[in-house]
């Protein structure tokens, strides 16, 4: 069972034009299908730990135990030199609103991969 999807308003807002244009749009594991199946809520009413745009997050690559920090973005703010990574990467999508200590299974280019949350900061 996938965990739930929890967004904010604005950020469901800001992400719904880029998901409408993508050709994966009714995949499984894919930023639309997650878009589709979330919890929408107010600003107030999103968890503290949980994970949404500027979230700054470290997963933990639960097949080879090495850790990795970054900052999910908008596609236009993306720099991986600052550890910035757009939302409609595969580690992103599978990231965007979940919360610290939950694991998920996603598919990125080298396969399916297997992460947990080990922190969030919201700023």
């Amino acid at each position: 069972m996938n965990p739930v999807v929890v967004l904010t308003e604005e950020d469901y807002i800001l992400l719904k034009p880029y998901v409408d244009k993508l050709p994966d749009r009714d995949e499984e594991m894919s930023l639309a299908h997650e878009l589709k199946r979330a919890v929408i809520v107010k600003k107030h009413a999103f968890p503290k730990h949980g994970i949404r745009l500027n979230s700054r997050v470290t997963v933990l690559d639960l097949d080879t135990q090495k850790e990795r920090e970054f900052t999910i973005v908008m596609p236009g703010q993306a720099d991986i030199r600052q550890n910035k990574i757009s939302v409609l990467t595969p580690m992103s999508a599978a990231l965007i609103g979940l919360r610290k200590g939950e694991e998920v299974k996603w598919k990125v280019p080298a396969g399916i991969k297997y992460f947990r949350i080990v922190d969030v900061v919201n700023s």
